[in-house]
């Protein structure tokens, strides 16, 4: 008798279900049993609002963890830039597999790189945190650009610049790639332009937490060196008490010697949206052998980036 499927929350979005699908696969393989997905609807879906407005990417969430912990699914795929950085009681993120590339990308139009845009280019976008960079980046280089605040999917966003509406948009990498459109990308940001929000490209598999034959299969999907990354990443942005749509980017990287990793370096960066403020600092240390000591490595940069300014630049602090 074969097993009954695990199912599969998931958002309805053309990425979600992609990821999802690239989720449920490998699920299958190390459980040996059939995964179906289960397409459920947030709240942020379904608002045209922007995202600051209506509470933060954690709208994207909420219903994916409803259904969790009501029973109707087994087990849920999350972006993990969208998962808010408090721990859900009764929950527990089983698995981060390993990170997609978590650089952003801009599509412009004309096969543009962004340091050829016009004078005054519209660049299209949804997060705070990409237009504090940008216009930064902007006003150190004697740019003239214009952020311009987006939502919508892939689909819609790539439209405004093939329509001619915006110069460019600014996307991350990770999604692109795994809706198989990255080579429609003009320009990949260096993180020294642009860093990522924190988690960006990084999947987060959460299941109930009593489940415990579940999380143990599903930890055979975590992989130890993006699981320290991004928990180093989001201890940063909790300990600035920021929410996930505020102006914050975050980045752990291993720093190698030769084949050996060494340490683990983690910048981060809060600003004005428009980028005439920016407080950007890193540190490095050991790479975290522990959770205890990832978390460590976050709040430390947050301590150092608060008593540079960091607080005052993040408008109103997260609830």
């Amino acid at each position: 008798m074969t097993e009954k499927a695990l199912r599969l929350g998931t958002r309805r979005s053309k990425l979600a279900m992609a990821q999802s699908g690239q989720v449920a696969d490998a699920v299958s393989q190390v459980t040996g049993r059939p995964v179906e997905l289960v397409e459920i609807t947030t709240y942020g879906d379904t608002s045209r609002e922007h995202l600051a407005q209506i509470g933060g990417t954690g709208v994207f969430v909420a219903a994916l963890r409803d259904a969790l912990l009501r029973g109707e699914v087994d087990f849920a795929v999350h972006s993990l830039k969208d998962l808010p950085t408090a721990q859900h009681e009764g929950l527990v993120v089983a698995a981060i597999p390993e990170r997609e590339d978590p650089r952003d990308v801009a599509v412009a139009r004309d096969a543009r790189k962004l340091t050829d845009l016009p004078r005054g280019a519209r660049i299209g976008t949804g997060a705070p945190r990409r237009m504090a960079q940008l216009n930064a980046y902007a006003r150190t280089h004697g740019m003239e650009i214009e952020t311009v605040p987006i939502r919508g999917n892939v689909d819609t966003r790539i439209g405004y610049v093939r329509s001619g509406e915006l110069d460019a948009v600014v996307l991350a990498a990770a999604g692109l790639n795994r809706v198989g459109r990255i080579d429609e990308v003009t320009d990949f940001l260096s993180v020294d332009t642009v860093l990522p929000a924190p988690g960006q490209g990084a999947l987060a598999i959460e299941c109930a937490a009593d489940d415990a034959a579940l999380v143990a299969a599903l930890a055979e999907l975590d992989d130890p060196f993006t699981r320290a990354a991004v928990t180093a990443e989001r201890s940063l942005l909790a300990a600035l008490e920021a929410g996930c749509s505020a102006p914050v980017g975050a980045l752990a990287d291993l720093l190698a010697d030769g084949q050996i990793v060494k340490e683990m370096r983690l910048r981060g960066v809060v600003g004005t949206t428009d980028g005439s403020t920016l407080v950007q600092l890193s540190t490095t240390g050991p790479v975290p052998e522990t959770h205890e000591a990832a978390l460590a490595l976050g709040r430390e940069l947050a301590t150092e980036m608060l008593a540079q300014g960091a607080a005052g630049l993040m408008g109103e602090r997260a609830q």
